[in-house]
């Protein structure tokens, strides 16, 4: 299965992709606008590619609770930083959610993972993006500039949405 988008309302739409030969141009029509739009099936990945796919490693990852706005989402974090924001059409933020909330910005803060020298386990250090409300970790506002360590449960809100920082690979306990 694959998951697209609507170029019109970014509404998330799921096909059965195998059932199409590579390069085979399809049209949909998105269920909640009725836009219709094109889309090739692109061919088959080159061995590179995928093998450089295989290589980038899941550190963590942001547990976005349920609120008023959306429902629980899981978000990775990979070595680097992890921009953190509001999912819209050409964001720059490499870790977004979709939401509605207005009091997330599209860059609101950012979570930088550092492996140890075993590679096993990381450093999570988090920062203000700059944001317009400001990102919290448990009830403090992070000062300007200022650079905290999180760890595995730390909560952080950003606008009216709560995240719950949890180490390793993603896992359906929760």
């Amino acid at each position: 299965m694959k998951k697209i988008r609507c170029p019109k309302c970014d509404e998330p739409i799921l096909f059965d992709d195998s059932r199409y030969e590579a390069g085979r141009t399809l049209v949909f029509e998105c269920p909640e606008c009725h836009k219709q739009f094109r889309l090739r099936i692109p061919g088959a990945k080159a061995p590179a590619d995928a093998e450089q796919e295989e290589e980038r490693q899941v550190y963590g990852r942001l547990v976005i609770i349920e609120n008023a706005f959306h429902l629980k989402q899981q978000i990775p974090l990979y070595e680097g930083e992890n921009v953190v924001g509001r999912h819209v059409k050409g964001t720059k933020a490499n870790a977004a959610f979709k939401t509605v909330d207005p009091s997330v910005d599209t860059t609101h803060c950012i979570v930088t993972v550092k492996p140890t020298a075993d590679g096993q386990r990381a450093r999570f250090i988090l920062r203000d993006a700059p944001s317009n409300t400001g990102t919290f970790l448990f009830n403090d506002i992070l000062p300007d500039r200022a650079r905290v360590d999180v760890h595995d449960g730390d909560i952080i809100t950003i606008g009216a949405t709560t995240m719950i920082l949890r180490e390793g690979q993603d896992d359906d306990e929760e």
